[in-house]
This record gives C-alpha cells, structure tokens and sequence, in this order.
C-alpha cells in the first residue's frame, strides 16, 4: 500500500532542500548582523498556553493531543507564546533589551492552500524591554535587510506601517466605545481581502453611524500620517502616536530603508494583543498573502503571568517567501547546487583500497570527497564525478603506486596535474 504524504505538508527532496535551506540560512545571517541571539523552544507546549493569548477558538486551529499523564497538549503553532513563557521564566537574569530571533517548525490545522500550509517554517525576531520607536524601527530595518539582502527591490515588495494606538486614538476621537474595539479592528484587519461593498457592510455591522464609519473609510484611505488632521481635530493623545510613528519613519529613512516604507493605516493585525506600531510586507503586484508581520505588543508577558514589559517583534513564513522569490527568478539565481569538492577515482585497479584511504583523509581535512561505489572505468568515473558537480577529481593509478603520487584533475577546465599526495593534503589543510 502507497502512503501518501499528509496533505499541508512538504517534502524536502535534496534540491527542495538547498532552497529551504539557503532562506534559513539568510534569516539567520541577517538576525545575526543586527544583534539578535537565536533560541528555540520545545515542539510542543500545553494546550492552555495558546488559549491564554488567543482564546478557546485557538483550539479548532491546531494540533492538539493528551499524553499519557491526562494533560492537554499542543504541538506550537507559533512561538510568540514560547517566548513569553521563556523569558518570563528568566526574567530578572536577562540584560535588556532582549534582542531574540528563532526559526521554529510550526504546524496549524487549517485548510491547505496558496502561500498557506499544515506544517511551515517562520523566521521570527523579538526585542523585549525597550519601548521607544527605536525597538520598532529596528524589527523593521531588519526585516527589509533580510528582503534586500536576497534581491528584493522597492519595486517588489513593501512595508505598510500604521499603528494600533494611533488608530485607537482617532476611533476614540469620533466616538466609538474602547469596547467595540477588538471587534471593528478584526473588520479593519479585513479591507485589504474585501471587495468594497462586502467590507462597507461588515462596517456597518460594528459602525451603524454613516458619519462614523464614513470617517473611518476616509482615514483608511490616508496615505500619511500628516493628514489625520483631515479626520478628526489634534488632542494630546493623537499628537503622541502620531509623533511615535513619525520616529520610526524617520529612523527607517536614516537607515536607508525609506523607500520600501509607506503609511497605510488599513494595516491593523487581527490579534487583539498589538498594542501600538504594527506592520506588513507586502508583494508589490498584491498577487500574494502577506510576507510578513508584526508590531508592538507590550502586555503578552503580562498576560503569562509577568512583569508589564515593553516588547515588539515578526514573523515570517517561508511559504509566501519562497513563492515570491521563485516568481523573481532569484532562487534560481542565488540558491547554490548541492556540489561535491572532490571526487576521487581509480585508474589502477590493483589500488583500490587507496581510494577509501584517500577520501577519508581528504574528508578528515574537511572537505567534501566522494568516490564511485562500483569503480568501473576511469571515463565512467569521471562523469559520475561530473554528475555530482565535483569541482576537482583525484585519480589514483599508476603514479600513485610509484611515487605515492595523484592527478588532479580540474572538472571546469580538463586541465590537469601531478601532485604529490601528502603536498596535495598538506595545502588542503592550511
């Protein structure tokens, strides 16, 4: 009986895996390049934890099972609650800021389909402590810095920045209920995916008001932070997070980022845990799902039974990346081919144990060596070595038996050597 693989889930074949791994790779280089140290957590966490930040409905999202002992359990659909719970743990130990990154394989059991899998990976950078712009700006410019680094340009992808509490503060402002909040922002959250009548209907369902809800659909169409003032009249409130996401603007301009940066306030985040600068990247041609998000949200720690601690961060799957990065041409370009160093062959029957002698000592230089396992003629060998991309190969025959001496042979050009052996391990090994 064929086993099919669970539908949601992939399979890393060796060149699947070279993608996969050239954009973990990346996130890593850029998390270390901006200061962030790498944690990871367990697989699995208990089933409470996630109903903590997300409520009972949490449950239908994931993988959830008991273990022997009758406790509830879930297999991480995310980390965010991880590192809450981590921190928290060590929270007095910990110098601040706390500059964190992480990149967990999380399951979710949701319907499978574009840009959106059962089981994926997620690059994600937190700094906890710190609760200037500067935090915020930060988590930004190193997201970009990832996105750049790989060959994404202005002219494919974007960052739209707003703010919760800014939002807030101009809903207050026209008059609707710190109450109705939660609710409107999971409406909000919604424009960007709904054609326009289907989204001014679900307003309407939270914001009877025409007057209301004709000010909120003017304010999410503002395309700069300086014209709120169009919307509602300035109060001290208004005033401050208007003046926290101008910093964070102008840090990421200073940065150099500035071009990938745009104020759009429909960016809301649906989880009811942001509390301030929130944002997406998203795909130019507005083809795919977001690439990303994140923002501030300063009371999650709390929420896990710490200290109210400042705290901001992203996520980033691989799935809507590696679509995107497929669609650009650049995985074909910048994702290496999976090649051997060297391979070394046997011209000479009679010494064949010299090439598993040969091998292990060019592997215990740390290269990577390879040899045929049936060593039939030298040509056949030579274009195994071909197959496996091997950049040198090392011929063992006649010359060896003499005078302990190898050709190596340069697989790109054909050009060809004599070298002495323990010469050829000793320039290897400097």
């Amino acid at each position: 009986m064929k086993i099919p693989p669970v539908k949601g889930t992939r399979d890393f074949y060796p060149p699947e895996m070279a993608r996969h791994n050239w954009i973990i790779d990346g996130w890593k280089k850029a998390s270390r390049r901006n200061g962030f140290e790498e944690y990871d957590g367990p697989i699995f966490e208990h089933l409470a934890m996630y109903q903590i930040k997300s409520g009972q409905e949490i449950v239908e999202q994931l993988f959830s099972l008991q273990d022997r002992g009758g406790r509830e359990l879930a297999i991480r659909p995310e980390i965010t609650p991880t590192l809450a719970r981590m921190v928290n743990q060590r929270i007095n130990a910990l110098p601040r800021p706390i500059k964190w990154f992480s990149v967990p394989r999380l399951c979710r059991a949701e319907r499978p389909q574009k840009g959106r899998l059962r089981e994926f990976f997620q690059w994600n950078i937190d700094i906890i402590g710190e609760d200037s712009g500067q935090a915020d700006a930060e988590i930004i410019f190193t997201t970009l810095d990832y996105l750049r680094m790989v060959g994404l340009t202005p002219r494919d992808v974007q960052a739209k920045i707003s703010s919760r509490r800014l939002l807030a503060t101009v809903l207050a402002s026209i008059g609707i209920p710190t109450e109705r909040l939660d609710a409107l922002y999971a409406v909000l959250d919604k424009k960007p995916k709904l054609p326009a009548e289907t989204f001014d209907a679900l307003l309407a369902e939270q914001v009877p008001d025409p007057s209301q809800a004709g000010k909120i659909r003017d304010l999410m169409a503002l395309d700069s932070v300086d014209r709120i003032a169009e919307i509602v009249a300035s109060n001290e409130d208004l005033l401050k997070a208007a003046d926290e996401l101008r910093t964070v603007f102008d840090i990421l301009r200073t940065m150099g980022v500035g071009e990938y940066c745009v104020f759009d306030p429909s960016i809301v985040r649906g989880l009811a845990y942001y509390t301030g600068v929130v944002f997406e990247v998203h795909d130019i041609a507005g083809e795919l799902r977001a690439i990303c998000g994140g923002g501030r949200y300063d009371n999650l720690l709390r929420d896990f039974g710490g200290p109210a601690i400042s705290a901001t961060g992203m996520g980033m799957g691989d799935c809507v990346l590696e679509i995107l990065l497929e669609q650009r041409g650049i995985m074909e370009k910048q994702v290496p081919q999976p090649a051997i160093e060297y391979f070394v062959a046997l011209a000479d029957p009679e010494m064949a144990r010299s090439v598993y002698e040969v091998t292990a000592r060019i592997r215990a230089q740390g290269h990577a060596a390879n040899f045929s396992y049936r060593q039939g003629g030298l040509s056949k060998q030579l274009k195994e070595a071909a197959g496996q991309k091997a950049a040198m190969c090392v011929i063992i025959g006649q010359e060896y038996r003499d005078k302990r001496q190898v050709v190596l042979k340069n697989m790109a050009t054909g050009t060809q050597e004599l070298a002495d052996l323990e010469q050829f391990l000793s320039r290897l090994s400097s």
